[in-house]
């Protein structure tokens, strides 16, 4: 696990870009696992950025997204969907065929998932996935006590989850209680893993996942066993890492063909 502290969101969203472009440029069929919430949404400006004015082609690129809201209308503005049109999907030249967002409404879910499975390893599966962190260290909405094995399916949001989502609608009753998510084991099988963390509330976790033991009850400590994932936080997020200084020295230090910037 590589941990690459910059000194604010805006200058670790820019490398996660960079990061990303570069795997788009060798190879602009790549296939990219994203995320939402507001962890990413520097970055995919940056994207945009990069564009329209660095000529960043997402023509042949095909997205897979972690999860969505079971039973929400993928119109619904608080929905997954709505978010990455928003964001990023109707701002640069990426085919809709292309685009691959979880169905929250879906008749048959299992089904369903097992089909979503089928057209990410249909593509040759994720060449870099992004991810986020929740403060009780879930991701996508694996929750503490995900099996690491897990695959795309149905998930029980926490108390805890709800109510951190509940600042996207305008009423917290709306905030569905089930999600539609890729599993653990599905993250895994990405051949990058790159996750954002950011501010003093994610300080914790991070550290707990970086540096602490590897356990279901904190699924993202299972990327402890990825051959290749990129931690890129601020230095809030970074403030619990008791190897801090450690994690700055090796990234300075990089031989030049392996460094992103």
């Amino acid at each position: 696990m590589e941990v690459i502290i910059k000194p604010n969101a805006s200058e670790a969203s820019v490398l996660g870009a960079k990061i990303i472009a570069q795997q788009i440029r060798r190879k602009p069929a790549t296939t990219l696992g994203l995320a939402t919430g507001s962890t990413p949404l520097k970055l995919y400006r940056e994207l945009v950025r990069m564009h329209k004015t660095e000529k960043l082609s997402f023509a042949r690129v095909r997205t897979f997204n972690l999860d969505e809201y079971v039973g929400l209308d993928p119109r619904h503005p608080a929905s997954y969907n709505a978010f990455m049109r928003e964001n990023l999907f109707d701002l640069v030249n990426i085919r809709k065929t292309n685009i691959h967002i979880p169905s929250g409404l879906a008749r048959d879910i299992p089904k369903y998932c097992a089909e979503y499975e089928k057209k990410i390893r249909k593509c040759g599966g994720i060449d870099l996935q992004l991810l986020g962190i929740g403060t009780d260290g879930h991701i996508g909405f694996n929750e503490p006590s995900s099996s690491f094995a897990s695959r795309t399916r149905i998930k029980s949001l926490t108390e805890k989850t709800i109510k951190d989502n509940a600042d996207f609608f305008d009423d917290p009753r709306e905030v569905p209680r089930h999600v539609i998510t890729m599993g653990v084991g599905t993250i895994m099988d990405s051949r990058t893993c790159v996750l954002l963390a950011f501010g003093a509330k994610k300080a914790e976790i991070i550290a707990r996942m970086v540096e602490g033991p590897v356990t279901a009850m904190v699924p993202a400590t299972a990327l402890q066993f990825h051959p290749s994932a990129v931690v890129i936080v601020d230095e809030a997020a970074a403030a619990a890492l008791t190897r801090r200084d450690y994690y700055r020295w090796v990234y300075e230090n990089k031989p030049q063909w392996q460094t992103y910037e």
